[in-house]
C-alpha cells in the first residue's frame, strides 16, 4: 500500500477537508477490519468512501463484489489504478453521494442483502447512519469506522448526556459492538480525535411501531429541545401538538410528561408514537 501523502502528492491532490477526507496510513489496519468484519465470499459489500482504496483492496480479496463509492472522482482515478495493480475485477467504481446512493436497487440486482463498510465522513456520518436506517430492508450488516465520540454516543444507554436521537433510532432497530479503536495517527491528514470501527447488525424491532416513521419523527422531536420536558419539547416541535394532545398522550403512554427524551427506553418512544399515532385525523401533528 502507497502511502496516502505519497500518493496523493504524485497526483498533485490534497486531503478535501469540506469532504472529511482523512485516509488510513498503515495496510495492517486495513486488514484488521476486513478480518475483524467477518466477510464471506458470498458478500457484496458497499464500501463508503473509498477514497485511495486502502480498505477496498483488502476487501476485495475476500468478498464477492465491492461498490466502492466516493463522490471525488479525482480519487475515483486512482483507485481505478490501483485496482487495475492488484488485478482485481470485482470492484465496481461509483462515483456519487452516498446520501443518494438507491442500496436497495443494488441489492435487488445482485440477489442478496448488502453489507456496507467504510470511514464514514465526520461532518455526515449521522445522516448515513440515518440513511442507512431507512434502507436496511436490504442492508444486513453496517461496519464502519466513526470519530470515537460518535460511536460512544450511539452505544450509550439511557440516562446520560451522550443518549440522543440517532442512539434511540439505533436501539430500535440494530444490535451494535465495537470491533476496535483505530488511532487519530493512523490517519493522514491526522484527525483530532481517535476513531472507532463498530458493527452495526440490523433486527426486526423488538417492540414495533406502528407507524416507524412517526416513530423517528416523534424521537426528533422529544430530542430537539432535550434541555425541556417532554412535554413541552413535544409542543414546540415539528409535530405541532396542542399541549392538550401532547399532554394526553403521554399520559395515555404511562409517561412522566415532565421527564426528559435521554430518560426513556425505546418501548416508551414506541409507546408514545402510537398514541401520537392514534389521535384523529384532524390532529395538527400531520
Amino acid at each position: 500500500m502507497t502511502s496516502p501523502r505519497i500518493l496523493l502528492a504524485a497526483y498533485d491532490l490534497h486531503p478535501k477537508k469540506q469532504l472529511g477526507q482523512n485516509f488510513l496510513c498503515d495496510p495492517s489496519v486495513a486488514q484488521m477490519i476486513a478480518d475483524r468484519a467477518g466477510i464471506c465470499p458470498d458478500d457484496v459489500i458497499i464500501e463508503i468512501g473509498a477514497g485511495l482504496g486502502a480498505l477496498t483492496i483488502p476487501l476485495a480479496h475476500i468478498a464477492k463484489k465491492v461498490y466502492a463509492v466516493d463522490k471525488d472522482a479525482a480519487l475515483l482515478g486512482i483507485l481505478k489504478t490501483e485496482i487495475a495493480i492488484h488485478s482485481l475485477s470485482n470492484v465496481l467504481l461509483l462515483e456519487k453521494d452516498i446520501l443518494k446512493l438507491d442500496f436497495c436497487t443494488i441489492a435487488a440486482d445482485e440477489g442478496t442483502s448488502l453489507l456496507v463498510m467504510g470511514n464514514l465522513p465526520y461532518n455526515i456520518s449521522s445522516q448515513i447512519l440515518i440513511h442507512l436506517m431507512t434502507a436496511r430492508s436490504c442492508i444486513r450488516r453496517a461496519v464502519v469506522m466513526l470519530q470515537r465520540e460518535l460511536a460512544e454516543r450511539i452505544t450509550a444507554r439511557p440516562g446520560g448526556k451522550d443518549y440522543g436521537r440517532i442512539t434511540a433510532m439505533l436501539r430500535y432497530c440494530s444490535d451494535i459492538r465495537s470491533l476496535g479503536i483505530i488511532k487519530s495517527g493512523q490517519f493522514f491528514p491526522r484527525p483530532k480525535i481517535d476513531s472507532e470501527v463498530v458493527d452495526i447488525r440490523f433486527r426486526a424491532p423488538l417492540y414495533p411501531a406502528e407507524d416507524e416513521s412517526l416513530l423517528f419523527r416523534v424521537i426528533k422531536a422529544a430530542f430537539g429541545q432535550r434541555r425541556k420536558t417532554l412535554r413541552n419539547a413535544l409542543i414546540g416541535s415539528e409535530l405541532h401538538l396542542l399541549p392538550q394532545q401532547a399532554q394526553a398522550v403521554l399520559e395515555q403512554a404511562d409517561i412522566d410528561p415532565m421527564r426528559r427524551a435521554e430518560t426513556l427506553e425505546i418501548d416508551e418512544f414506541v409507546r408514545l408514537s402510537d398514541q401520537v399515532s392514534a389521535l384523529p385525523e384532524t390532529g395538527s401533528y400531520c
